[in-house]
């Protein structure tokens, strides 16, 4: 049945736009009437005119019928009543792009929420929906970008202008690692940065505006919130603002772009209860059936193109640590770099929490990162791996009784785990310990010593949290001498 309209939306407003009237409200989702059959296209901005101070941006997602369009808010409902004004715009939401938006902190559509100045008139503005580049267009990515973090250069390199990701179930370190890798780029990176927060703790997103203004690095970083107090729909576009911004740099400025998003999973949460919203049947673990399609529609977009990176790096929640969650495999597919973040690690005290064995890089070839990187980090993942397997051994009957050779494996493995640990320079405040950024050949030489034997009657604490293997060397050249002052 086609649903009518009240006269006054039968016009146009000045400027020739469509005018209809808000016929349901459903949360996030609101149904909206127009007297024309010719409805505005799907995607399409809808204002709606209120009574606050900023108008309420909606979306248009599907058509009901003849008069009536289905449209997803970008911003509370509460207080939107029926029959309220909706002006239909001539396209898609956009959002403001270029160096007027460097060093500013901005929601899903656009708006400053940073408390600065406006934005100059003059600012362009772009689409947040847009076509990924052709696949001939695209330029692959082989150089390989050092991270100072030992772990992740040794066994999972990543990639300018590629996509990494860090997968982890709650508290074992996701943002932590996010934030260092921003640090750690950032000082060695020309470029620009874009940070987009999806659907997390405002805390988290106030603590990392206050560190970037400090560290000095918020001119060269946009920095896009969709925050856990937000809508679904704010968290379900948000992704797409940020990748707009980085877009512009990328094909206009011919900007090298880090994106940094912190949390992937939240879009594919919000994106489900949208869905639901909407009415779809769910689909497998409650996902909405779109999952494959939307991901797909967010990744394929983070793209190199004519020789200007885009490098991605996002952090994704693995619910209940369940890493064949329909969200994380999907996510997964299409990533360049998956690092892992383990529970077990966590609970022992290793930091940065990645498991050495779960986690996996496209780059680690010897045709892209040379013979000896290779070699080098598969010994070490043979050694771990034969470590793990000899755990519940261990556990029943302990090292003695395992043969020479396994004995020697632990030693070194056990060494091992405490080499690839490390301190990070933001958590500094928190720890007292200095933070260490490490060179990839430091890392190189330090394991290729362990696993020669180099440290084999050192003490175990002596490298743990440590840098460079000198640095270790010292640390124990100290426990001795205090030993000795102790006998004595």
């Amino acid at each position: 049945m086609t649903r009518t309209c009240p006269d006054q939306t039968s016009r146009n407003d000045a400027r020739g736009q469509d005018v209809g009237v808000v016929y349901a409200v459903r949360g996030a989702v609101v149904d909206v009437v127009f007297a024309q059959s010719d409805l505005p296209p799907i995607n399409t901005a809808l204002i709606v005119k209120w009574d606050r101070p900023t108008a309420l941006i909606l979306e248009v997602h599907s058509h009901l019928d003849q008069n009536t369009v289905r449209a997803v808010a970008f911003q509370s409902t509460a207080g939107l009543a029926r029959g309220a004004l909706v002006h239909a715009s001539d396209g898609p939401v956009t959002v403001p792009v270029g160096d007027a938006i460097l060093g500013r902190l901005l929601d899903v559509v656009g708006n400053l929420q940073d408390d600065g100045p406006a934005l100059p008139v003059d600012t362009p503005r772009r689409s947040i929906h847009a076509l990924p580049p052709l696949l001939k267009s695209q330029t692959g990515a082989t150089d390989v970008f050092e991270t100072g973090i030992k772990v992740i250069d040794l066994l999972t390199p990543m990639a300018q202008g590629g996509k990494a990701a860090m997968f982890g179930g709650a508290g074992v370190g996701k943002t932590v690692l996010v934030m260092e890798l921003i640090r750690a780029m950032v000082e060695n990176y020309e470029g620009t940065s874009v940070f987009a927060g999806v659907g997390e703790r405002s805390r988290e997103g106030h603590e990392l505006l206050t560190e970037m203004q400090g560290s000095g690095v918020l001119d060269r970083t946009v920095l896009v919130y969709g925050q856990m107090n937000e809508p679904p729909g704010a968290r379900w576009r948000v992704p797409l603002t940020a990748l707009t911004i980085s877009e512009h740099f990328r094909d206009q400025k011919h900007q090298n772009v880090l994106l940094l998003m912190d949390n992937v999973f939240r879009f594919v949460q919000a994106g489900a209860e949208v869905s639901s919203l909407l009415g779809r049947l769910p689909s497998r673990v409650g996902y909405q059936p779109t999952l494959a399609t939307e991901v797909a529609g967010l990744q394929e977009r983070i793209a190199s193109v004519a020789g200007t990176a885009v490098t991605a790096i996002q952090a994704v929640y693995v619910p209940a640590d369940d890493f064949t969650d329909p969200a994380v495999t999907t996510i997964s597919s299409h990533m360049d770099c998956v690092i892992k973040l383990s529970r077990a690690q966590a609970a022992e005290g290793f930091y940065p929490a990645i498991d050495p064995l779960g986690s996996s890089s496209m780059l680690l070839d010897p045709l892209v990162v040379g013979d000896d990187h290779y070699q080098t980090a598969e010994a070490v993942r043979r050694v771990l791996a034969r470590f793990r397997e000899l755990t519940d051994i261990i556990s029943l009957l302990g090292v003695e009784e395992l043969g020479a050779a396994d004995r020697l494996i632990v030693k070194r493995a056990r060494r091992l785990q405490r080499f690839l640990t490390q301190p990070f320079m933001v958590t500094e405040a928190f720890t007292g310990t200095p933070g260490a950024s490490v060179p990839l050949a430091e890392t190189l030489s330090g394991c290729r010593a362990i696993l020669d034997g180099a440290t084999d009657d050192w003490s175990e604490s002596s490298l743990y949290m440590i840098g460079t293997l000198s640095e270790a060397r010292k640390k124990e050249a100290a426990a001795n001498a205090a030993d000795a002052g102790t006998a004595a």
